[in-house]
């Protein structure tokens, strides 16, 4: 099944000093599709989702978002940020601000929608994601998984043309990853784009139409999820696998 490409990077090269952390990346990413990046620590795996989203400047190479270069700053890039969702490990809410206002506020200030057509939507989407009941509670008064739902309502509210996740469940107890990752499920059954870093290997295994498996700054590995679980090329995947499957 061919994808219509959404999100592509190329040749992307990024360093922290001498550090080369992104190294040569090419990677496109068709409308509807997700794809999972897994790896070892320190592999690069959360700046090149951090990079799509342009929280991390890159040295060289050209990232495009559904045909258009990444803007360097401004309202054009508010813009692509409103277009890229992002959930990261921390929440990121804002503490004094109901769970409700969360979801509105981008809505009304980078979208321009009136409040009362914000707020209809907002509820409407903590409905989905399972927390309809706490919009008027702070996030203080959330579990974990319930307020990393309220981040992925909050992304959603933006009509976003991707969504990228940043480990957004090794912040979570156990008993909460299942229903974020239920939502998340959900999301990708119902067609959005997604880049997911995560370590969670079920996800990978029955979400993803494509695993991306880097290490020390390269894709060393894009294949489809079957394949790349039941015979990996590299001896770098073979390696992370044998460490943790075994668990």
């Amino acid at each position: 099944m061919a994808f219509d490409p959404l999100i592509e990077l190329r040749n992307v090269n990024k360093y922290f000093g001498d550090l080369h952390v992104l190294q040569d990346i090419d990677l496109t990413v068709g409308r509807g599709e997700v794809v999972v990046v897994i790896g070892p620590s320190g592999s690069g795996k959360s700046t090149l989702c951090r990079a799509i989203n342009r929280l991390e400047t890159v040295r060289s190479g050209t990232i495009v978002l559904d045909g258009q270069p990444l803007p360097h700053e401004g309202k054009a890039l508010a813009r692509l940020r409103a277009d890229v969702g992002m959930v990261f490990q921390s929440f990121n809410l804002f503490a004094h601000r109901t769970v409700l206002q969360n979801v509105s506020l981008g809505q009304v200030k980078v979208r321009g929608r009136k409040k009362e057509d914000a707020d209809r939507r907002s509820r409407a989407l903590l409905d989905r994601v399972g927390v309809a009941d706490q919009a008027d509670k702070y996030p203080a008064q959330l579990s974990g998984g319930q307020q990393q739902r309220v981040a992925i309502a909050r992304a959603l509210a933006m009509e976003p043309k991707a969504m990228l996740f940043d480990e957004p469940t090794s912040a979570l107890d156990p008993e909460m990853i299942s229903e974020v990752l239920e939502v998340m499920r959900q999301l990708a059954e119902e067609g959005m784009t997604m880049i997911v870093v995560t370590h969670e290997m079920g996800f990978a295994r029955s979400a993803a139409n494509r695993v991306v498996f880097m290490a020390d700054g390269r894709i060393v590995e894009d294949r489809a999820p079957d394949e790349f679980f039941s015979s990996p090329r590299s001896d770098r995947a073979k390696d992370f696998l044998s460490k943790i499957l075994k668990h």
